[in-house]
């Protein structure tokens, strides 16, 4: 049955949701694929599901091209499992937790690994049931604290999960190796272009974890590349230490007063006029700033420990959560509070340094007073510093890490720059943006630990099972895929992603129009298109054509007043070109346009016939 907008449940929109921020949710919402229902929660229209499931066609196809099987959970879990692997706590805010009747405890899933890892858990044993792919396409919920850009970051959202299972590491990799394949190709039928970075697992876990980012400056991930081929997300960066120097001619470490210096700016002057260097001017790169940061672990504990890094760079508490050295599960890191400073009067504000003796560092060698002190890898053996000496309007010179100072350990948590050197040497760094689509970990053997999946070996030894995950965000490919493929008059879908293969307008009063229009759809339904057709007796063409560009059907057939020489008129959206055609030839020259469409990325209209 043709799809008929006169009966249709869509209305279009000329004004901008108040809320909206970027072009996908401003045109999915007035072209009404979708409504708001809450801040983050959007109910799907007709149209927005039609788009929706022709996605998930390629999704499925592909992962089961892969080698994975398509299973179905509630949304709605128990907590047993997220307690046993530690995650109930670690989620914190983010987790919508709720009690039952019974006063049991229950959550709506942010993600599945534990109950995907339980069903295995019940039905598998042995070795001989191994590889094993799963694959779900379910909703998720995450409490976002500040969910915008519509299906970009909201709070309920559509997601393809997937979960391997292996013996060994070694087929941990191949099974990684088939999803992180199967991913390529779903970006490429989807015409999205993609970017795959390195990335950290985080609360994950596991051995290593690659993201999909689609590139675009509405993303909320900031990745870095190279003219080399290096890419990764900025969490993921590491940096290029300086190699140790030598401290037999640096000169001893001595504290001089600076008074009035409580920034890296003021004491760069400072040290300048009052002790200046032989060599060359000091820099704010010369300059040891210590911040004190606030941790709050997964177990709700706050720990106040303070990071050292070189002057000129910022903190990115981002990074620092992402590096794993500051607590295991999901973890926060922010600025330390007045409250936090307060019960900790050794620290001099403005004023925080390491100390200057090995015997009794002030931080240090495991928290020797009491805060953990972790340093920026430039802070390498025997490099020179001016920072803070722990006393109000007074700062150490010379301090050379190793011979007077010390730390806990190394942190990735200072900003990464534009002209930084990449890890991989392939030349200086670039910033960009991007929108996270897909991620693969390998998660290892985590969760089958904690949940204690087992099978026997071959030997018939008990053997944990190696897993991995892998994600792509259904809902926020379709947002991306608008961000893409739109102007300043609507949406442009991809013909293959459409929600109807071919939209008809019939413009005019005169009843040959409509007969025309309708001769045409049926036509067109024989020969397996599936057709929009505005129908809408009392309507305005320019109200129509307005509809017909905000929509976003690539394939446009208008019957009006090219009618009465024999014609009508096919127009392609995406490349805005428009040719009369003869009413007799109309229905194959749109099922040849239409079909150009399916083959730019290699389908056919029946890969999508589910």
């Amino acid at each position: 049955m043709p799809l008929r907008m006169s009966s249709l449940f869509v209305r279009s929109l000329k004004e901008d949701p108040a809320d909206a921020e970027v072009a996908s949710h401003k045109l999915l919402h007035r072209a009404g694929y979708i409504r708001r229902s809450a801040p983050g929660i959007y109910t799907w229209l007709p149209l927005g599901l039609a788009v929706l499931r022709r996605i998930e066609t390629v999704v499925r196809q592909e992962i089961e091209r892969a080698g994975s099987q398509e299973v179905h959970f509630p949304a709605l879990l128990p907590a047993e499992p997220y307690k046993a692997s530690g995650r109930w706590e670690a989620f914190g805010d983010l987790l919508f937790e709720l009690k039952d009747r019974r006063e049991g405890d229950y959550l709506l899933a942010p993600t599945h690994e534990e109950v995907f890892t339980l069903l295995v858990k019940d039905l598998y044993g042995s070795y001989k049931d191994l590889p094993l792919s799963l694959y779900q396409i379910q909703t998720k919920y995450r409490d976002e604290a500040r969910p915008r850009a519509g299906l970009l970051r909201g709070r309920e959202f559509i997601m393809k999960d997937a979960y391997s299972f292996d013996l060994d590491d070694e087929g941990l990799d191949a099974s990684y190796h088939a999803m992180r394949e199967a991913y390529v190709r779903i970006y490429d039928r989807l015409r999205l272009p993609y970017v795959i970075v390195e990335a950290t697992p985080g609360a994950m876990g596991g051995a290593g974890t690659e993201e999909f980012l689609y590139p675009s400056a509405v993303g909320e991930d900031t990745y870095v590349r190279t003219a080399g081929g290096y890419a990764a997300n900025v969490e993921a960066v590491t940096t290029v230490a300086p190699e140790p120097v030598a401290w037999t001619d640096t000169p001893q470490a001595h504290i001089e007063p600076t008074p009035d210096t409580p920034t890296i700016a003021t004491l760069v002057d400072a040290a300048n006029a009052q002790q200046p260097r032989e060599d060359r001017p000091w820099t704010a790169a010369d300059t040891l700033k210590n911040v004190v940061v606030a941790v709050t672990h997964a177990n709700g504990e706050r720990e106040v420990m303070v990071i050292g890094l070189p002057g000129d760079r910022d903190v990115d508490l981002d990074r620092a959560e992402g590096t794993g050295r500051l607590g295991d599960g999901e973890i926060a890191v922010e600025p330390a509070t007045e409250a936090d400073l307060a019960g900790l009067p050794q620290l001099v504000k403005g004023y925080i340094g390491p100390g200057i003796s090995l015997e009794e560092p002030f931080l240090g060698l495991e928290g020797a007073s009491g805060l953990r002190y972790l340093v920026d890898p430039r802070i390498a053996d025997g490099t020179r510093w001016v920072t803070g000496a722990n006393q109000h309007g007074h700062h150490v010179f010379d301090l050379v890490f190793g011979r007077d100072f010390v730390a806990d350990g190394t942190i990735e948590a200072s900003e990464i720059r534009p002209g930084d050197e990449a890890p991989d040497g392939s030349g200086p760094l670039e910033l960009a943006r991007g929108v996270e689509i897909g991620q693969v970990f390998k998660l290892g053997r985590k969760y089958a630990e904690a949940l204690g999946l087992t099978v026997l070996d071959e030997n018939g030894k008990s053997r944990v099972v190696t897993m991995g995950s892998y994600g792509v965000g259904v809902s926020r490919v379709m947002a991306c895929i608008a961000e893409e493929y739109h102007d300043d008059r609507g949406l442009i879908w991809p013909q293959h992603l459409a929600p109807a293969d071919v939209h008809i307008v019939a413009t005019g009063k005169d009843a040959s129009i409509f007969e025309t229009a309708e001769a045409l759809t049926a036509e067109l339904e024989t020969r397996g298109l599936r057709v929009l057709l505005d129908d809408r007796p009392k309507t305005s063409p320019g109200v129509k054509f307005g509809d017909a560009e905000l929509l976003g059907i690539p394939t446009v057939l208008v019957v009006g007043r090219g009618l009465k020489d024999g014609n009508v008129e096919l127009r392609n959206r995406a490349d805005g070109t428009s040719a009369d055609v003869a009413v007799a030839d109309a229905v194959a020259a749109v099922v040849d346009q239409v079909d150009a469409g399916y083959a730019l990325v290699g389908d056919s209209r029946t890969t999508y016939l589910v």
